[in-house]
């Protein structure tokens, strides 16, 4: 029978363990949030191992890579974190212990010996079993030699998933796996177990690509009669047409969605939405989610990425951002543009941002938002404006520069009254004299309305671009 899971009234431990071989995927990020919002959500601990055991593949570009999207998330372990391979020792120390309690033997197989017995075990639909599981060291002989977990070859190994319900392994489908190789390097299960258990881990919450090991590790947890965590097995992120996330759906990684624009408090909502929700409440705040969190209430089935929601979501925390964070958001991105930013760009951009936010749906459409008020005064009129200015809308937008330079209070406000006021003075609506203004403030990117726009520029600015603009079409 396997040991009684962790008991609730302990300290809950939870931990995100990826591999450093590639990009943070979204998917670890949906993981790591999970247990981070658990260990929250109880009081607990929430832990970060690097299994970078794979010295080929593991590379310092990859660790920066976990780190720099964690801390991206907002998703601050509560220790440090911990790197697997330098725990190599204490892994070997499990196999001699689990070697001298009976759960493991020395296999002395080789080569060519395991490929005759795989071609057996496959024809017979059984995974491999080793001659050395009964028998005892060869005598007088320095053979080389890996260590076996001894696995029961009857009954069943149950895996009481928090998400899935209890899931069943039959032990005679279940091999003897490697627990330590002829170098001495341990494997990846052994590993995984020895450090949960020293870490304390009470909740493993991972990926269910993970649920085939489970079975294998709860069996070397019982070799060595330690206290099982809780066991819960989240299901994948599928693309928008419910296959596999791949490059064809978009972005994979967490860095692809910080470059995109996103924010971390929107993807931190969104992830969170992903398989689990509380009720109909589809934007809530790290403090709700991790009081109404509970691994026990996400959904088995896949969940899928969609980029609607996720954009709702960061349009609505881009409006609730402060301006001058987005200030700076902002401002790296026109930096990886190269473009050419006027002295006084930052109170051009402290002026505009209020303005236009809410028309963004990411920092990159926000970057595209403000352009307008960064162009230089002596912007030449494409061919298509022109075309705006007849002798009537000339002498119009004439003496609306007039009308507006006695305006004390350039903001949105007052200058729409203003705007209002001239064009019943004039008696015409505003489509006789707006595009050819807009023409003039947009100096050819996007603007908002004109209100806005000429308050974005302030009040030297605005009459300048119109002084320039009249100079080129009279």
């Amino acid at each position: 029978m396997p040991e009684p899971a962790a008991s609730p009234k302990a300290p809950v431990v939870t931990r995100i363990a990826p591999s450093p071989t590639g990009m943070m995927h979204i998917g670890t990020a949906r993981t790591a949030l999970f247990n981070w919002l658990y260990a929250r959500h109880t009081g607990g601990k929430f832990l970060i191992r690097v299994e970078d055991t794979d010295r080929e593949r593991s590379t310092p570009e990859a660790v920066a890579a976990i780190f720099d999207g964690m801390a991206w998330l907002g998703l601050e372990p509560d220790a440090e974190p911990i790197f697997q391979f330098s725990r190599a020792d204490r892994h070997r120390e499990v196999v001699i212990e689990l070697l001298e309690r009976g759960g493991a033997y020395r296999c002395y197989m080789t080569v060519e010996e395991l490929a005759i017995e795989r071609e057996i075990a496959r024809a017979e639909g059984r995974p491999i079993r080793s001659p050395w599981r009964h028998r005892g060291p060869p005598a007088g002989a320095n053979l080389p030699f890996v260590i076996r977990l001894r696995a029961p070859t009857e009954g069943e190994t149950v895996v009481q998933d928090l998400v899935k319900g209890p899931v069943s392994f039959r032990n005679r489908e279940l091999d003897d796996l490697i627990l330590l190789r002829a170098d001495g390097s341990p494997t990846y299960n052994l590993a995984v177990v020895a450090d949960d258990h020293d870490m304390g881990v009470t909740h493993v919450i991972r990926g269910d690509d993970h649920l085939s090991n489970t079975p294998r590790q709860i069996l070397i947890y019982q070799g060595m009669a330690w206290p099982l965590p809780a066991f819960g097995h989240l299901p994948m992120i599928h693309g928008p047409d419910g296959a596999k996330l791949s490059k064809r759906h978009g972005a994979q990684g967490v860095r692809e969605f910080a470059d995109m624009g996103y924010l971390p408090e929107a993807m931190r909502n969104y992830l969170a939405r992903l398989g689990w929700g509380h009720g109909d409440d589809e934007i809530f705040g790290d403090a709700d989610a991790a009081a109404w969190f509970d691994v026990t209430d996400v959904v088995s089935a896949p969940a899928r990425l969609d980029w609607h929601k996720l954009n709702h979501l960061n349009q609505h925390y881009i409006r609730l951002a402060d301006d001058r964070r987005l200030m700076g958001l902002v401002f790296e991105v026109l930096r990886s543009r190269d473009v050419h930013l006027p002295r006084d760009f930052a109170e051009r951009l402290a002026r505009t941002i209020p303005l236009v936010k809410e028309g963004a749906k990411t920092i990159l459409e926000l970057a595209d938002l403000v352009m307008f008020a960064l162009k230089p005064r002596a912007n030449e009129l494409d061919q298509k404006a022109r075309g705006l200015f007849t002798e009537e809308v000339i002498g119009r937008i004439a003496r609306l520069a007039s009308a507006l330079a006695p305006t004390t209070a350039w903001k949105p406000e007052p200058l729409a009254d203003a705007l209002k006021a001239f064009a019943e003075a004039e008696a015409v609506g505003m489509g006789k004299f707006g595009p050819a203004l807009r023409a003039i403030l947009a100096a050819g990117a996007v603007a908002p309305d004109l209100a806005s726009a000429l308050a974005a520029l302030g009040r030297e600015e605005s009459l300048g671009r119109i002084e320039d603009a009249l100079s080129q079409v009279q």
